[in-house]
């Protein structure tokens, strides 16, 4: 192929890739307005752009070229990325500084990072030392991948997440070291359902359900904030920690007003029988639940 043949198909590619970009910030982005603004003032679309070239040259032998091209991306935009790193299509990066993408790291499509994550490595050997991020993953602030293993589909790890395992497709992952909250797997990652016969069901599954009747008369504005998961959680996700312990105290409770009950009934069968005076557990005290948590229990034991 000549080489004005070749720049002309370059030039096609890099307009095409250019337009998926902005249709994918107003996919993900409800404060997008229109597509000069995003060219203009994003700072992922300018990364990804000049990470494109980077990664060209240095698959080209030009690795000079391209670690100054990396460099000068950082200096601009606040986001380094390094230009080995595999990235696919549609590739959003919100806000973006901080944003860190290692050498061997590799990113499939429709995957949003926002800013401040860290795609790292924890070892200083040659070879594959970062994470996979397979499609549709959603990375939130802060958040830092470490090591080489996948993320599979659709997986959301939540804000200042330190995420250190393999993470399932669909599993969502949150705290330092990440804990996994899915109505699909344990914390190990096992799935809790019987066997996926086929992919298309497993699909389903890491999807949690969502099917095309409840979307398909929605327009476009709903479908985009019935999907959108800020900053890679579910507002409506729960520690688990903070569950278990609320689960924990109301079994206390519940033990407590049974131990009352045998007492009075002591006290009816005995009346030299005293009762002891003690401080009862208060939930009040302890932060580890929330106000809606503690009225919760409150109102069950009413």
């Amino acid at each position: 192929m000549s080489l004005p043949s070749k720049l002309f198909k370059s030039l096609v590619n890099i307009k095409k890739d250019l337009k998926e970009d902005v249709d994918a910030v107003f996919t993900r982005d409800p404060a997008a307005r229109n597509s000069l603004e995003v060219i203009l003032t994003y700072p992922g679309i300018h990364a990804l752009i000049l990470h494109r070239g980077a990664h060209c040259l240095w698959n080209n032998e030009q690795k000079l070229a391209a670690r100054v091209i990396s460099y000068g991306s950082r200096i601009i935009t606040g986001i380094e990325i390094h230009p080995a790193a595999k990235i696919g299509r549609r590739f959003f990066i919100d806000h973006g500084v901080g944003v860190v993408i290692g050498e061997t790291a590799e990113i499939g499509n429709d995957v949003t990072l926002y800013h401040g994550v860290t795609l790292g490595g924890v070892s200083w050997n040659n070879g594959k030392r970062h994470p996979t991020l397979e499609d549709g993953v959603t990375v939130g602030a802060g958040a830092k991948v470490l090591g080489p293993f996948t993320v599979g589909k659709n997986a959301k790890i939540g804000s200042n997440a330190v995420v250190v395992k393999p993470v399932p497709a669909g599993a969502t992952m949150i705290g330092s070291a990440a804990r996994m909250i899915s109505d699909h797997h344990d914390e190990k990652g096992n799935p809790l359902t019987t066997k996926v016969q086929d992919a298309k069901q497993q699909e389903k599954v890491a999807q949690a359900g969502e099917s095309d009747e409840q979307t398909k008369d929605m327009t476009p504005t709903a479908k985009r904030t019935n999907t959108f998961r800020a900053y890679g959680i579910d507002p409506y996700s729960q520690d688990p920690v903070a569950e278990a312990f609320a689960k924990m105290l109301e079994h206390i409770q519940q033990s407590e007003n049974r131990l009352d009950q045998l007492q009075s009934a002591m006290c009816d069968i005995d009346p030299s029988f005293c009762k002891k005076k003690y401080d009862k557990l208060c939930l009040e005290d302890l932060d580890v639940i929330g106000r809606a948590d503690i009225d919760a229990v409150d109102t069950e034991q009413k």
